[in-house]
């Protein structure tokens, strides 16, 4: 009579295949969770070329002027008030005393980058204008060896490139 013996374990073989699998799956997983360094920067841009967009469709509806603003670690868009003067019935825009800052506005309302430093260049200003056709404009975001620009075409659409 042959007594068959059982096989308890599993072999080398099967144990080294079980191994690379997790190996392969771990690397898979550690390359997709490691974070892109210019996604943030790419993220601020795309969300500043669709505020500007806002604003610029705000300005051809409403007729003031609305001036972007760099800040240290974020951004703002502001505009001077309606007034009224004494002796007419039509209101003008003034900027002087404290300006619209759209703290209730949630589109245009005062942003922080997501990332921690961000240089903007050109520093002046962006005057946003109730024209149709402007001026191509190229507004660059920096932080640190890493650099974003938002464009504005001829017809005023804003792009992040």
């Amino acid at each position: 009579m042959i007594i068959q013996r059982r096989s308890r374990g599993f072999t080398l073989i099967e144990v080294m295949i079980v191994l690379v699998i997790i190996g392969v799956a771990t690397a898979a997983i550690s390359l997709n969770i490691a974070p892109d360094p210019d996604e943030n920067l790419r993220l601020d841009a795309r969300e500043l070329a669709l505020r500007l967009t806002t604003a610029q469709n705000e300005v051809r509806i409403d007729g003031r002027v609305i001036a972007w603003q760099a800040l240290g670690d974020g951004y703002q868009f502001v505009r001077g008030i309606w007034a009224n003067t004494p002796g007419s019935v039509v209101p003008v825009v003034t900027t002087a005393g404290e300006l619209d800052r759209f703290d209730g506005d949630e589109a245009l309302r005062p942003r922080q980058w997501r990332t921690t430093q961000v240089d903007v260049s050109p520093e002046t200003p962006l005057l946003l204008t109730s024209e149709w056709i402007g001026a191509p404009l190229k507004l660059e975001l920096r932080s640190g060896k890493h650099q974003v620009a938002i464009v504005r075409d001829g017809t005023g659409n804003y792009r992040g490139e």
